[in-house]
């Protein structure tokens, strides 16, 4: 008896110790570069340093001019807020237009899944230097098909401050549809049959069904795209990189995009870090407010 129960305490012991070894490499992982980096980058936040000379402490000097001196963060933070406003309700509305569009059992619709699904997993870079060429104001196809449908004076779009956001917007939009199509697909799919075959036996038009059935049991969906939305463009920075390099005057320059020229153009390291501990403040505090008030909204039964 007492032999069988020093055997399973080995085996307990080895299979916990084939356990840790599996999940050391992630363990080692997360620490270096999720951990160390924070408690790194918190540190850096209080310090001016340029990479190449010893950090020098400035304790809360960074932050204090970050909160009272910075125009250019202060813009940095307004082109980001718009880019927000312009394209989560958008993204978010196309992404459910395409979904209820191909949730349809009908022939080829799985080519059509693909086909809208393939920009979000291109690559950023790629597509940012095609859309360059689609909207150049002489010879890209975009303002050609606006010359063609009789707009004499087609928009400079990545050269003028009017148009660039815009056009980065929709440039987004187009490039995550598919990515946020498939959440709301698996969420169409989830919805009982029953309830709209109820619905029709009482005379419901489609319009009542989708405001009365899909889109109440749809919100839980609609509230993880919301978020996941907003902190995505609080991050953004691939597609103003590529495409107008934060320009004309700045009216793309995103608040990531202000913290890499900090960080790699101007080695303000330092400052970089504390603009980066702002920015994490931002995205949680909206976070925060998005989950305080989602029982307002967001129907679970």
């Amino acid at each position: 008896m007492r032999g069988g129960q020093q055997r399973r305490r080995l085996l307990r012991q080895r299979e916990q110790f084939e356990a840790w070894l599996f999940l050391a490499p992630n363990l080692a992982g997360f620490f270096v570069f999720t951990v160390f980096a924070v408690v790194f980058s918190l540190w850096i936040s209080l310090h001016e340093w340029d990479l190449f000379n010893p950090p020098t402490f400035v304790g809360v000097a960074n932050f204090a001019k970050l909160l009272t001196r910075d125009a250019n963060l202060r813009r940095a933070l307004w082109n980001t807020v718009c880019f927000a406003l312009g394209i989560v309700p958008l993204g978010t509305a196309v992404a459910l237009a395409l979904a209820l569009l191909v949730n349809r059992a009908v022939k080829g619709v799985t080519l059509f899944r693909t086909a809208l699904y393939i920009p979000s997993v291109s690559s950023t870079i790629a597509i940012g230097i095609v859309w360059v060429w689609l909207l150049d104001p002489q010879f890209g196809l975009v303002n050609w098909f606006l010359r063609t449908i009789g707009v004499a004076h087609p928009p400079d779009w990545l050269s003028s401050t009017l148009w660039a956001k815009p056009a980065l917007i929709l440039m987004d939009v187009w490039k995550s549809a598919g990515y946020y199509m498939v959440i709301f697909l698996a969420g169409l799919q989830g919805i009982p049959e029953q309830l709209y075959e109820a619905a029709l036996i009482d005379g419901a038009t489609p319009w009542r069904k989708f405001w009365s059935i899909t889109l109440p049991l749809l919100s839980p969906t609609i509230f993880f795209v919301v978020v996941m939305r907003i902190i995505g463009v609080f991050n953004m920075f691939e597609l103003p990189y590529i495409m107008t390099l934060g320009g004309p005057a700045g009216s793309t320059e995103t608040m990531v995009f202000y913290i890499y020229k900090n960080a790699f153009e101007w080695f303000q390291m330092g400052y970089a870090a504390a603009i980066a501990w702002l920015l994490f403040l931002i995205i949680f505090a909206v976070t925060y407010v998005q989950f305080r008030y989602q029982r307002r909204w967001v129907t679970y039964d």
